[in-house]
């Protein structure tokens, strides 16, 4: 009997050594995959048999996605996750059709990228303190909005990767791609404050040694999780009415970027995408300014 599950470990491995999946990535698929599993158990007489999937069974549980409420994001995301799959199988002979063929993704809403206007971002970058955290923080933040990069990328950063003299920093993207991106002079500053004046100080606590550019107060790597505990007290701070994460830095760049004469193809370079029309969802938030400038100047908008 063929078990679609003892044909999950040798997918997962080939996404890891392959496609150079992240562990956050791998993780995701395989909790897809296994909300997946336990649905044809309940509906196949407790097996997972590959023969069995059948565009009717997978509209199945799609159905029933919908039915508990599920974000059409995540139920796009788990037929992405599930198609893949089973492409894959069909690459290895295990299966000659691919049953996800027939099976469309559900239609997502286009939801703008949320960011920030000049003066909430320099609001953001004003606030941390002289301190040995304070000049961290502001050399996180300052970073964030002078390159876009992700926040994974921003805490894989060692010393050895930003390069303060020509104002580049090596960048280790999705599917470990390298970049390198500008960084820009506040940036430069602010990173020189941290490197001389305050890693040393918080590194000295350290358990082990590590070559992590940013540390956490025990002077251990930070991980990407403080980094947002630390943008999240700054965004209290300023009072924003915005939901503001890492990411939201990375959408201001982007749009900031644009609005001031950037041309798409730079920005996709900047933020490491692969594919352009990732970059073009932000010409959807440029549009929008120009409109609404439009309506506010033009006398019979």
């Amino acid at each position: 009997m063929n078990s679609l599950e003892s044909h999950l470990d040798h997918f997962l491995l080939y996404l890891k050594v392959q496609k150079n999946a992240s562990p956050h990535t791998v993780n995701n698929y395989q909790t897809d995959f296994e909300s997946f599993f336990d649905f044809v158990r309940r509906h196949q007489n407790g097996e997972v048999l590959v023969a069995n999937i059948t565009p009717i069974v997978i509209r199945a549980y799609l159905a029933q996605l919908k039915e508990k409420d599920y974000a059409r994001r995540t139920i796009a995301r788990r037929v992405a996750a599930l198609r893949s799959f089973f492409r894959f199988l069909c690459r290895e002979a295990v299966i000659s059709d691919n049953p996800f063929t027939a099976v469309r993704t559900p239609k997502l809403d286009k939801r703008l990228p949320v960011f920030l206007d000049p003066k909430e971002i320099n609001g953001l970058l004003d606030l941390p303190g002289k301190n040995a955290a304070g000049r961290r923080d502001a050399a996180i933040l300052e970073l964030l909005y002078a390159t876009g990069i992700r926040v994974s990328e921003l805490t894989g950063l060692t010393e050895k990767d930003v390069d303060l003299v020509s104002g580049y920093a090596l960048v280790y993207g999705k599917g470990a791609k390298e970049r390198v991106v500008p960084v820009g002079r506040k940036a430069i500053a602010a990173l020189k404050l941290y490197i001389d004046l305050a890693r040393p100080k918080l590194y000295a606590k350290a358990a082990s040694p590590h070559a992590s550019l940013f540390v956490n107060q025990k002077g251990g790597p930070l991980t990407d999780r403080s980094v947002r505990r630390i943008l999240d007290k700054y965004v209290k701070e300023l009072a924003l009415a915005k939901h503001v994460s890492p990411h939201t830095i990375r959408h201001t760049f982007a749009t900031h970027l644009l609005n001031n004469g950037a041309d798409l193809r730079s920005v996709q370079e900047l933020l490491g995408h692969v594919n352009l029309s990732t970059t073009q969802l932000y010409t959807h938030v440029t549009k929008e300014k120009i409109k609404s400038v439009y309506q506010a100047a033009h006398p019979r908008a």
